[in-house]
């Protein structure tokens, strides 16, 4: 059994049990080059418009070398765009954006809409080009080097909420949704008409997903009410899915949604999303067997094991014994992808990241 069929009996698109659960992961750029190097594999990086967005899309060899069961793609940023690092370390991504390298990620400095309060500035935007096609020369490439053995997934996070707070900065966000500014579900709805484009360009190359990232919660709690969800975002993802559904019916929808979000799980399978991702370890409402009780019916599942604390900082048995129960509890009746729930950063050890695979090949196993 390949890959591609693998992931298809996974996450229901085939009939039948696969042979083990899928495995995924994303590294971070120090862990993608020392495995390139360890591997004698090249480490190719697709640079997205968001920068973060640039290590899900990026070294599909390595990745691929060392045993992930999944291809991602993405837009990258235009042939034409340089970006240009200022004396202090700074620079401008085609969001506008004024962004610096953090201890981890990368942190906005400047929000290009940090001051909006009408639809008419919302208008003055200048958004990038998503039919620009330099953007899709890398996900061409995959696509029709992969496609057989692989299922395809076209990456569109930092999607329509996730956007809006880098656009314009997530107090302001959030305190502008509370008042319910004119500009804010304008905003919200240019986001998703624009990454509605990136998608549709992607489903034209090949893809067999689509992966759309926003967070509606917190570690504690959801960062607003359900009722606000459901009137300011809700209508936006339903349209976006549609439209993605009529430029190819069976296209794999996937919601990537940190936080404890479990009281929005009917919401994002009545908008259309088939997987839910990442499954966030360790917040309320997540707990491994009360979501796939609960929701086995009604959604896949990617993700689960903690990078935060237990991938870092965590004993070996104490990785091993999370594997060993996320497979045993999600993976029952298939309907699971085991991955780290975000992308594996510096603080996690190659020894540990090739532990994380040896335990999820050996619990993932069907009989």
């Amino acid at each position: 059994m390949n890959s591609r069929e693998r992931v298809m009996r996974a996450w229901k698109l085939k009939e039948g049990m696969p042979d083990r659960i899928p495995i995924q992961f994303d590294l971070c750029r120090s862990l993608q080059d020392y495995f390139a190097k360890e591997l004698g594999v090249e480490s190719r990086y697709t640079d997205n418009i968001f920068e973060d967005v640039t290590y899900r899309i990026s070294g599909n060899e390595v990745r691929l070398a060392m045993g992930s069961d999944l291809v991602i793609v993405g837009a990258s940023e235009a042939a034409e765009f340089t970006k240009v690092i200022e004396a202090d370390g700074t620079w401008y991504n085609e969001y506008h954006q004024k962004l610096k390298q953090g201890p981890l990620y990368v942190e906005t400095v400047e929000f290009p809409l940090a001051e909006a309060e009408t639809k008419e500035d919302i208008d003055a935007f200048e958004w990038p080009d998503p039919h620009d096609p330099s953007r899709y020369i890398d996900a061409e490439y995959y696509v029709k080097k992969y496609k057989d053995e692989y299922l395809v997934i076209g990456d569109i996070e930092v999607t329509i909420l996730s956007l809006a707070q880098q656009l314009v900065g997530m107090e302001k966000l959030l305190v502008d949704m509370a008042m319910e500014e004119e500009y804010v579900e304008y905003l919200f709805e240019k986001c998703a008409e624009f990454q509605t484009e990136i998608g549709k360009e992607l489903i034209r190359r090949g893809v067999d997903a689509i992966w759309v990232g926003d967070d509606f919660g917190s570690q504690t709690s959801l960062l607003f009410s359900p009722d606000m969800f459901r009137n300011m975002l809700k209508p936006y993802y339903v349209q976006m899915i549609k439209e993605l559904k009529k430029e190819r019916e069976d296209i794999l929808c996937i919601l990537h949604c940190d936080g404890a979000v479990k009281l929005l799980l009917h919401d994002i399978k009545e908008i259309g999303f088939d997987v839910f991702n990442p499954v966030q370890p360790g917040v309320p409402g997540h707990s491994p067997k009360e979501l796939k009780d609960e929701f086995e019916d009604l959604l896949c599942f990617w993700g689960a094991i903690d990078q935060q604390y237990l991938l870092p900082n965590g004993t070996d048995e104490e990785v091993e014994a999370d594997i060993k129960e996320k497979c045993e509890v999600l993976g029952r009746n298939g309907g699971y992808v085991i991955s780290p729930a975000h992308i594996i950063q510096v603080d996690v050890t190659p020894e540990r990241v090739k532990f994380f695979i040896e335990k999820a090949k050996q619990y993932g196993r069907y009989e």
